[in-house]
């Protein structure tokens, strides 16, 4: 089998189906045939929105032998949460075979937690040679066993005869589409983005951890966007800390800019924060993997005399912003002022 380049990727393929064991509302409801990821993503939101007759109908061969043995399997299951590898195809009769990694952890309703993992197998006849009724992407079968450690290095590196894959590049290829998917809309995408995505691994612990405690590691993507006249901007894409890929989003001050005379190419008389907003896209931004640092400049015009920058250092797992400044004045200096600074001393 070859590694299938999917067109349509999921938001994410740490394919989180459902909510937390806490009181929480259920998942939205999906029901997405276009992918392998996204049958099996499609399978689990059934299942933990508690829809078993959905679950149930994603099977071409009954998983059960009746519907109530199906959902009385899964009387105890409070949430499960599944991360998948890269597909594999192989055609066949006029068929499309898939064979999809995959790896789960399932909450029962005291909160323990149970990991399994294997393989799906899915098929597609021929769209163009069907008739009615029309038989979408379907799962052929399923085997899954109990398996240790984190789902994510529990997931197999490959099914069938496809060869195996490192989680690296497993994980690359998955904030591509990620990224295609998110940002398809705004952003250059695929050929058409004129710099290959950046990959950083970060080692980090949380501060509640023991210092020989074995670091954990993220997984940070950074992509081009778009470009202007002057400012080009990127979206980052990190594993959180159950390995869950992430678009980033960044902490950035909203700010009350005050001109003489309401002119903005008058003096500055007063310039505050009135609250927080959250970014995605940063502008003119680099990553130091030295400082572990995140900074971004945006100018306001090409001149870059009025301008905002800030600073976001990674530390126990996040990028936390810690600097930031701004020149609003339009008079051909640049003259910033420092509004955030946790990071300088005293």
């Amino acid at each position: 089998m070859k590694p299938l380049p999917l067109a349509a990727a999921m938001a994410s393929f740490w394919l989180v189906s459902g909510p937390p064991p806490a009181a929480a509302a259920d998942p939205a409801y999906l029901d997405d045939r276009s992918s392998p990821e996204a049958l099996v993503r499609s399978l689990y939101n059934a299942i933990n929105r508690k829809e078993y007759a959905r679950a149930y109908a994603y099977f071409s061969t009954p998983p059960a032998a009746t519907l109530e043995d199906y959902a009385a399997g899964y009387a105890d299951t409070e949430s499960v949460e599944v991360v998948a590898g890269l597909a594999s195809q192989e055609g066949a009769a006029g068929s499309v075979y898939y064979a999809l990694p995959v790896a789960i952890l399932a909450q029962d309703g005291s909160g323990e937690d149970q990991v399994f993992a294997g393989c799906y197998t899915m098929r597609l006849a021929d769209p163009l040679v069907q008739t009615t009724p029309f038989t979408p992407l379907h799962i052929e079968e399923a085997h899954l066993s109990p398996a240790d450690g984190p789902p994510r290095d529990a997931l197999p590196t490959a099914c069938g005869d496809a060869p195996p894959q490192e989680e690296g590049n497993i994980l690359f290829e998955q904030a591509k589409k990620i990224f295609a998917t998110l940002y398809g809309d705004e952003c250059r995408t695929g050929a058409d983005a004129p710099s290959a995505p950046q990959h950083h691994v970060i080692p980090y612990n949380y501060a509640y951890e023991e210092e020989d405690t074995p670091p954990h590691e993220a997984h940070m993507f950074r992509f081009f966007c778009n470009v202007g006249a002057y400012n080009e901007t990127h979206a980052y894409l990190m594993t959180d800390g159950r390995g869950q890929l992430l678009p980033l989003r960044f902490a950035t001050p909203e700010l009350d800019i005050r001109y003489e005379n309401d002119d903005m190419e008058g003096a500055v008389e007063e310039m505050r924060i009135i609250g927080y907003t959250s970014d995605d896209l940063l502008v003119n931004s680099e990553f130091d993997p030295d400082t572990l640092e995140i900074t971004s400049s945006a100018k306001w015009r090409g001149l870059g005399d009025a301008s905002a920058s800030g600073t976001w250092l990674f530390r126990s797992g996040v990028f936390t912003l810690v600097k930031y400044e701004a020149d609003a004045s339009y008079d051909g200096e640049v003259n910033p002022e420092l509004l955030v600074d946790y990071y300088s001393t005293p």
